[in-house]
């Protein structure tokens, strides 16, 4: 079994990796938020223990990403100092589900890991997104428009995949670039160079432009009468 320890306080984080690794659990480590999520979306682990008081991107975030962008299922168990009830709920409505306070014993912390992946993960159904003609299904990555299937690169269908589930809002250029590269984007050029890409796929080829740019804001995706690019 796998696991993914993501934890800002070294002396915990190497307490837990040693404890649960003793245990013959595989224990990746991150030390920050956006390295967790990073970890959390390129490989796959069986159960993921996530601190909330994170840098670079705090914990309640890194949840609701993995679970909306990601369409991560990984059974997570939230572990924090804040124990008020509000607090509480907010971790399971992200996406927690499980929930252990600080300071807590290995032991308790290994019995949750244990029970968590005794429990059996519901399969997702498949989803599918539309915004007007153009629709996707997030499991297979089938897209079509107008009943034409059409084809994209990674980088540009996870681009499209993020406006689909925020159409008709505007998405901001820093949120895509975050999630394409966390927080080390290449160049100011490479988001547009995917948009163009994303351009060339889902609307040249139709009568309605479905993707807008909204200058100094970001891009949206939306049919019939939008933002002029």
């Amino acid at each position: 079994m796998r696991i993914l320890a993501i934890e800002d306080d070294p002396d915990i984080l190497g307490n837990i990796a040693s404890y649960l690794g003793a245990r013959n659990y595989l224990v990746d480590c991150a030390l920050d938020g956006m390295q967790g999520y990073a970890l959390a979306t390129r490989n796959e682990y069986d159960l993921i223990v996530l601190d909330l008081s994170l840098p670079r991107l705090d914990g309640y975030e890194l949840c609701r990403r993995l679970r909306t962008e990601a369409q991560c299922d990984t059974a997570i168990i939230m572990v924090t100092a804040r124990d008020t009830l509000d607090e509480r709920l907010t971790g399971f409505h992200a996406g927690a589900d499980d929930y252990l306070i600080k300071p807590f014993a290995l032991a308790e912390l290994a019995a949750r890991v244990n029970a968590l992946l005794q429990r059996p993960r519901k399969r997702t159904a498949a989803r599918t997104l539309q915004v007007a003609d153009l629709v996707l299904d997030i499991d297979t990555r089938a897209l079509s428009r107008a009943g034409v299937t059409l084809r994209l690169p990674p980088a540009p269908m996870t681009v499209l995949k993020i406006l689909m589930q925020e159409s008709p809002a505007v998405v901001s250029r820093q949120r895509l670039e975050e999630a394409l590269w966390l927080d080390s984007p290449p160049d100011s050029d490479s988001l547009r160079t995917h948009i163009h890409q994303l351009r060339q796929v889902i609307d040249k080829p139709f009568n309605e432009s479905l993707l807008h740019t909204v200058h100094g804001v970001g891009y949206q995706l939306q049919g019939g009468a939008g933002h002029a690019d």
